[in-house]
């Protein structure tokens, strides 16, 4: 069976009409601790789903940072659901490190 083709919309071109999803999310050492993140920004993956698992939906998640496109929130979002086991247990330790650092800080100051 033959791809159905469907005409350019008026004004546009092919290029502008596809946006391949595969590069919305890219991965570079030295940019946010090499985690994946959303092309183009500083906004990663693990961002988007601590705002997502605190109960944020994709839309207030643009209300909250404007500078992204709808369509980068849900690819960050499949990104996750594809990787959840990894990257669950990566914001786990983050926030286990943050409370152990938290803790030593308060002991160091109250000692004072």
């Amino acid at each position: 069976m033959e791809a159905k083709s469907f005409p350019p919309y008026y004004g546009t071109t092919t290029e502008q009409l596809h946006t391949d999803i595969g590069t919305l999310i890219v991965q570079t050492p030295g940019v946010c601790g090499g985690r994946p993140r959303i092309a183009g920004h500083r906004v990663t993956v693990q961002n988007i789903a601590i705002d997502f698992n605190a109960g944020m939906s994709p839309e207030e998640m643009m209300t909250e940072k404007p500078h992204l496109k709808l369509a980068e929130i849900y690819a960050a979002l499949a990104y996750y659901f594809a990787n959840q086991n990894a990257i669950d247990a990566a914001i786990l330790t983050e926030d286990e490190e943050c409370d152990r650092l938290e803790t030593k800080y308060w002991m160091e100051y109250l000692e004072v």
